[in-house]
C-alpha cells in the first residue's frame, strides 16, 4: 500500500534482525563511527581517555552517565565497532543474576575464539547488590569489559 512516503514497509515474520525500512526511525538515524558522533569532546578529542583507549585498540570497564537520549547506548556500540569486539548488551531494569550468567557463559564462549566482549548493561544503577556482587569477579577476572550506562 502507498501512502504520503512511499510505498509501507511489509511486516517480517519471525524473529531476527528487521530490515533497514522496518527500523525505528531513531535507530535508523543512530550514529554508527566514531567520526559521525557528535559532541562529548571531552571523551573523545585525542588526549581524552576514549581517544587514548581507542588509540590502543582496547577499552577498559567504563560507566557512561547522561540524561536519558544523549546517546551512552550509541557511545557503547560503537564503542565496540571501533575496537572490533562482540557486545553483550542487558537492560538492569529486565535482567536480574539469571541472565547475567548467560552473558558471563556467551562471553567465556567468545574469549575461547579469541574475542574480549563488552558487556553493556544499561540503567546499571538499578542492580541491586547482589547483581552487582554479580558482576564483580567477571569484570575483574577479564571474562566481560563492563561498560554501564546510568542516568
Amino acid at each position: 500500500m502507498d501512502d504520503l512516503f512511499g510505498t509501507a514497509p511489509k511486516a517480517t515474520p519471525g524473529r531476527g534482525r528487521r530490515k533497514e525500512a522496518d527500523r525505528p526511525l531513531p535507530d535508523r538515524l543512530r550514529p554508527e563511527r566514531i567520526e559521525d558522533l557528535v559532541g562529548q569532546e571531552h571523551l573523545l578529542s585525542d588526549e581524552a581517555p576514549l581517544a587514548r583507549m581507542l588509540a590502543k585498540g582496547r577499552l577498559q570497564s567504563l560507566i557512561l552517565w547522561g540524561p536519558p537520549g544523549c546517546g551512552k547506548t550509541t557511545l557503547a556500540r560503537i564503542l565496540a565497532g571501533a575496537v572490533n569486539e562482540p557486545l553483550l548488551e542487558l537492560s538492569a531494569v529486565m535482567s536480574g543474576v539469571a541472565e547475567l550468567r548467560r552473558s558471563f557463559e556467551d562471553a567465556r564462549k567468545l574469549r575461547a575464539g579469541g574475542s574480549h566482549p563488552l558487556l553493556f548493561i544499561d540503567e546499571i544503577h538499578r542492580y541491586n547488590r547482589a547483581q552487582q556482587d554479580g558482576l564483580l569477579h567477571e569484570v575483574e577476572d577479564g571474562t566481560v569489559t563492563l561498560v554501564g550506562a546510568t542516568t
